[in-house]
């Protein structure tokens, strides 16, 4: 078995389809590599790596959003293709099997971050038994991990 894992940022929005009554999320992710040529000069080089997750888990696709930083794991497919102009051509694929969020790229976080977070998004649930006092969102002072999976 042949796996790759992918640290990139979202080049849009992912889209879902469903194929044969199953579903997909198909989105594409950037990598970019900073290095320096034989006579010394900063380049840059960004790998596009098309992806494909299906699963039935498609409430994380909100949050799939153009710019958002991923983690992808899952084994590579190369493809090869010729161009209208008659030109070989070659593509990355990526059939996911993991797939993390790392943040957004509006987000202003001072670390690395391991979660994503949506404010606003956290409803505390109502008790009915008067014994216990659960906490307002408003009251909540630590992070609350929102993600519906």
């Amino acid at each position: 078995m042949i796996k790759m894992q992918v640290i990139g940022r979202l080049g849009k929005d992912c889209v879902v389809n469903t194929v044969n009554g199953k579903n997909v999320i198909n989105f594409t992710v950037a990598h970019s590599e900073k290095y320096k040529d034989s006579q010394g000069n900063l380049q840059e080089k960004t790998i596009w790596v098309d992806c494909a997750y299906w699963t039935d888990r498609t409430a994380v696709s909100p949050y799939l959003q153009k710019g958002t930083q991923v983690y992808v794991e899952g084994q590579p497919e190369a493809r090869s293709f010729q161009r209208n102009d008659g030109t070989p051509g070659a593509s990355l694929s990526l059939r996911v099997r993991e797939v993390q969020l790392l943040g957004s790229k509006n987000e202003n976080s001072g670390g690395g971050g391991g979660s994503y977070q949506q404010n606003n998004a956290y409803s505390a649930p109502q008790s009915s038994s008067s014994g216990s006092s659960i906490p307002s969102p408003g009251e909540i002072t630590e992070p609350v991990d929102d993600l519906p999976f």
